[in-house]
């Protein structure tokens, strides 16, 4: 238990610390590398790109950039932690192979097997399965309860453990889930705002401006092409995450009713 506390405050101070740094980074780079004088006319950032200077071009999306990139940092961030949990979680081999040795084990009566098996798997599923099968022990020699209750004990213990494990695979994905909902809102935000300037200037200008005008949607749509990407990369690895956290889900549900219907018939 002191584990999992511990695990989960180490995320709680990860998620504290990424987000204000990503937002700080990204303003570094968005003020020194993209505003650098030599991306711009006459080196004034004030001014247009150079022609095809697309780092000078993201600069002028305005500062909505920033948080986009911050944004994005932030996701790839938070999908490497979670690769990193979700594997740590799953053990050293492959879930439907640990669980039917588990299996196997059990319906030979062999408890001590499936404990070692629970030893060499490790992570979430292997905790929550070698929680069951200590109960399990316990069960076995307990001379005082009747059947009934030494299941449900099992089946309790089996609960709590897993209670204890999936909240680790979970966390975090919320501000993934957060990001892929956000980010696009963000970039048409960035767009918008980009639009008006470029419309406004035009409108300053008097006389219609085509390269003006084409200069200017193109800084706009940075800012949408940004969002549609972090959100995009958000969306796809919040399901990627969410599928493997389901199939580790799947395999404590399997492998604790296979130990709940072996005490069962063995006892």
């Amino acid at each position: 238990m002191s584990q999992n506390k511990s695990g989960s405050g180490i995320q709680g101070m990860l998620a504290a610390i990424v987000i204000p740094a990503a937002l700080i980074l990204s303003w570094i780079i968005f003020k020194f590398i993209l505003g650098s004088p030599g991306n711009f006319q006459d080196n004034n950032p004030d001014l247009n790109p150079l022609p095809g200077n697309y780092l000078g071009m993201m600069y002028k999306g305005g500062f909505i950039v920033p948080i986009l990139m911050a944004l994005l940092v932030i996701v790839i961030t938070f999908v490497i932690e979670r690769f990193a949990t979700v594997a740590k979680s799953k053990g050293s081999g492959n879930i439907d192979s640990f669980v039917h040795k588990v299996r196997a084990a059990l319906s030979k009566g062999d408890i001590d097997g499936a404990r070692k098996e629970c030893e060499r798997q490790k992570g979430s599923i292997a905790a929550v399965v070698s929680a069951g099968l200590n109960t399990y022990k316990q069960m076995e020699a307990e001379k005082g309860l009747d059947k009934e209750h030494k299941i449900a004990a099992i089946q309790k213990e089996i609960e709590e453990a897993t209670t204890l494990e999936l909240p680790m695979l979970s966390k975090n994905l919320i501000i993934i889930s957060t990001i892929a909902s956000i980010a696009t809102l963000m970039g048409l935000l960035g767009t918008v705002i980009g639009m008006i300037r470029a419309f406004a200037a035009l409108a300053q200008a008097g006389a219609p401006d085509a390269i003006a005008l084409a200069t200017g949607i193109s800084e706009a749509l940075i800012n949408t092409g940004l969002g549609i990407g972090t959100s995009a990369i958000a969306i796809i690895f919040y399901n990627y995450f969410t599928n493997k956290i389901d199939s580790i889900t799947y395999g404590i549900d399997e492998a604790g009713y296979s130990i709940v219907q072996t005490f069962t018939t063995r006892n």
